[in-house]
């Protein structure tokens, strides 16, 4: 049973899509078999490994975080590469950064090491099974939106190098997932200090992640942190997503701890 912050993230992804895209995420919310592995990788990162979320809450924050990038990019006329390529549409490039945002930490379920890759081999069937129902007639299209798919997938954790704009959104959508509540249930669980718990007690400083259009460069996202334990969170995990994402030069970053004057980094 989906808990009622899946519920409240399953409506609000809808309702920022429509066409084929809204047809897919219609399809992956109602999957049974997403739902286990989203669940199960959760459970190992929480339960076994010790780490912060990883499940259906997390994955379909990325994809919100995503789909708002992508709409503000489109909104400035900048073109993805399936459309620069002249091989897909925007629709076809969202289509593929959701599924690849909805199933890029379902690797967890295997483990932390290489999970990247595990989510790749674990997605196939269900990559496969989605896009041979939305492009039943068109089988370049989906050797095409499957390949972009997994290139996100693969690219999330800034560990291999990456070249498209649809690419870039997961990553940096990845790193804006840093809200305390994502180390809420691990420091629950566990209250006794352990070496690299710095993670879980620095994202639980961060208040907000607010992504909007910016002023200088099209996305703007702002960091709202309670303590400034927080810039640990900033500096090495968003900051260096950020670097390591084509999309970086279309980004304003910001951070801005309470009593402290706002940072820019970029």
């Amino acid at each position: 049973m989906k808990s009622p912050k899946e519920l409240a993230l399953d409506k609000k992804i809808l309702g920022m899509l429509s066409g084929k895209a809204l047809e897919v995420a219609k399809i992956m919310i109602n999957d049974e078999e997403i739902h286990y592995l989203q669940d199960y990788a959760n459970t190992v990162s929480i339960k076994r490994l010790d780490y912060n979320d990883h499940g259906p809450v997390h994955m379909r924050t990325v994809v919100i975080n995503a789909l708002t990038m992508m709409d503000i990019l489109n909104s400035t006329k900048t073109k993805f590469n399936l459309e620069k390529e002249c091989v897909g549409t925007f629709e076809d490039s969202k289509i593929s950064v959701m599924i690849a945002a909805f199933l890029h930490d379902t690797g967890m379920a295997v483990g932390r090491e290489n999970h990247e890759r595990s989510s790749a081999m674990i997605s196939m069937p269900i990559i496969e099974r989605i896009l041979s129902q939305i492009y039943k007639d068109n089988l370049q299209k989906k050797v095409i939106v499957r390949s972009m798919v997994l290139e996100g997938i693969l690219g999330h954790m800034g560990t291999q190098k990456i070249d498209s704009l649809e690419s870039g959104v997961i990553l940096v959508a990845d790193g804006c997932d840093m809200k305390k509540g994502r180390a809420r249930i691990p420091l629950l669980l566990n209250k006794e200090a352990k070496v690299g718990d710095i993670h879980k007690y620095s994202s639980s400083s961060i208040e907000d992640v607010v992504i909007e259009k910016g002023k200088k460069r099209p996305i703007k996202i702002t960091v709202k942190m309670s303590a400034s334990v927080g810039f640990f969170q900033v500096e090495e995990v968003l900051f260096k997503k950020i670097v390591h994402s084509t999309i970086k030069p279309y980004i304003e970053l910001y951070a801005k701890a309470e009593g402290r004057d706002m940072k820019c980094y970029l």
